[in-house]
């Protein structure tokens, strides 16, 4: 996989966290850079952690789905990506945005918004990435759109944060495509 495609993944992966950054910053009535680094570690972290674990527990299958992995891979990819690019058109309903910025907020979102990175991390193992440096530059990734994504939050407001699910989402399909046609011997 080529740094250019890794790139491409790692940041339709981080858009999630990117939208729940915007929230997190539009919470904020005066930008907290301290809260904006801590947002992008709870995110960068997860997102460099689920696909770690998603590639331990593809590589303890794969042996047995080698003939199909590319199809495995697409259909992960589109299903991801289909779903983020779904949730860009729902309309938000009139939430309270929490201004909370403790583990018992940041957990579960970072857990919400890096569970699609377990998927990509078994795919990963079928297409025998090298991991450490993958995961490594996802979380790094991830960390920036998600203190970027604080400060946009805190200075522009909602209007980016559909745009972001669905730039992430059309990122992880077209990856997935990419997958399928280089495996079926369509592209070179």
């Amino acid at each position: 996989m080529s740094i250019w495609e890794l790139l491409a993944i790692a940041v339709g992966l981080s858009m999630d966290a990117f939208a729940v950054s915007i929230c997190k910053g539009l919470s904020m009535k005066k930008m907290n850079w301290k809260n904006a680094m801590k947002t992008g570690l709870y995110f960068g972290g997860f997102q460099a952690a689920m696909p770690f674990l998603g590639y331990l527990l593809g590589t303890g299958f794969s042996d047995m789905i080698t003939n199909i992995d590319h199809w495995i891979a697409f259909v992960l990819l589109v299903l991801i990506g289909g779903n983020m690019a779904k949730e860009s058109f729902e309309k938000e309903d009139k939430k309270e945005h929490n201004d909370a910025f403790d583990w018992k907020t940041m957990i579960p979102l970072a857990v919400a918004t890096s569970i699609d990175a377990l998927a990509v991390g078994v795919t990963f193992a079928f297409l025998n990435v090298d991991i450490v440096p993958a995961v490594v530059f996802i979380g790094f990734i991830t960390f920036f759109f998600g203190v970027l994504g604080v400060k946009i939050g805190n200075v522009f407001g909602s209007r980016y944060k559909s745009k972001a699910e669905l730039a992430g989402g059309m990122i992880l399909i077209f990856m997935g495509i990419k997958i399928l046609v280089q495996h079926l011997g369509i592209l070179i």
